[in-house]
């Protein structure tokens, strides 16, 4: 997509709440002088949950009615401008297919040196391009950061709070030394004890499908579970080095209100990133009209009417996943 030249107006950055979001906040936030910063996921801007006008700068997420500018890199947010009938290239700003929307932004701003180590630990991050599992394990300066982000024992007022103090950190100081602080050691300290718990959560709710012989797609199925709960599905590949991706099934939730609805991401283990091979998880996803997302990692979300509705869409879902993963 042609850059169009930025409003003068904006005032405010929404972004998504991960890494990749973080470091779109750093750069905008720095270039453009902007300090108002607020964080989304992708269903609060896609189901118009929150109020966004044309002073705003929407930073790796789907693209709202109204927008001062937007950045964004995920194909799938891109074709749903086409099906409703909008022209990408009147929208200021930039989309580009790149491995995050951190990359799109540091290039659209003529790369600013400062964040080039930065964008490129947030390129492997996001689009989970790994060469191994050493690789996966290690611990570098970006990891680290990441890490205190996945953490989530913070209430959500104290989680945005560090959030927004994370982003005036990348900017006034390398990304290296922002991981040394002792404020983000604390936290990726908490966030190893944190694992070891998730690690027996992935273990316990990991299953096959009858038909998945090979047992090439492990799937994480926290369904069960009464109250929301988060993991790092990557965490199977320790458990399930051979299997070829991870998917993740679980109930959304509303006000910490369980519903029928069901949110499901998948992603490529690290041994597919060493091998040459035709699979892509983001197609997978489109073509079933659920969501979107990189060749390897996607998500999306199915609606269900009723609990019986879901148990049944649920199995369905993961068997059409599955057999379009295995004719790619």
């Amino acid at each position: 997509m042609t850059a169009v030249p930025l409003p003068k107006n904006l005032d405010r950055i929404i972004t998504h709440d991960d890494f990749d979001g973080i470091v779109c906040a750093a750069i905008v936030s720095q270039e453009m002088n902007l300090s108002s910063i607020l964080f989304a996921g992708p269903t609060t801007i896609s189901d118009s949950r929150l109020s966004i006008t044309g002073q705003d700068v929407v930073c790796d997420l789907p693209c709202p009615l109204e927008v001062g500018a937007w950045f964004d890199h995920h194909p799938i947010n891109f074709e749903d401008l086409l099906y409703r009938q909008i022209d990408p290239q009147v929208i200021p700003g930039r989309f580009q297919a790149s491995d995050s929307c951190a990359r799109v932004v540091h290039d659209f701003f003529s790369e600013p040196p400062q964040f080039a180590g930065l964008v490129q630990e947030a390129d492997i991050i996001d689009s989970f391009n790994y060469v191994d599992l050493n690789d996966w394990r290690k611990e570098t300066p970006g990891k680290i950061i990441d890490c205190t982000l996945k953490l989530n024992l913070d209430p959500p007022q104290t989680r945005r709070g560090f959030m927004r103090q994370l982003v005036q950190d990348l900017k006034k100081m390398s990304y290296k030394d922002v991981a040394r602080l002792p404020a983000i050691q604390e936290k990726y300290r908490l966030y190893q004890q944190e694992e070891e718990r998730m690690l027996e959560i992935v273990e316990q709710y990991t299953r096959f499908l009858p038909q998945d012989t090979e047992q090439s797609l492990a799937i994480i199925d926290l369904t069960p579970l009464k109250r929301q709960t988060k993991i790092i599905k990557n965490l199977a590949y320790l458990l399930y080095p051979n299997i070829m991706a991870v998917a993740e099934v679980k109930n959304r939730f509303q006000h910490n209100v369980k519903t029928n609805d069901l949110a499901i991401s998948v992603s490529l283990s690290l041994r597919m990133n060493r091998q040459r091979h035709r699979k892509d998880l983001g197609a997978i996803m489109r073509d079933l009209n659920i969501g979107g997302g990189h060749s390897g990692a996607a998500a999306g979300a199915v609606y269900c009417q009723t609990k019986a509705d879901m148990l049944k869409t649920k199995e369905e879902t993961l068997g059409e996943i599955l057999d379009r993963f295995n004719n790619q």
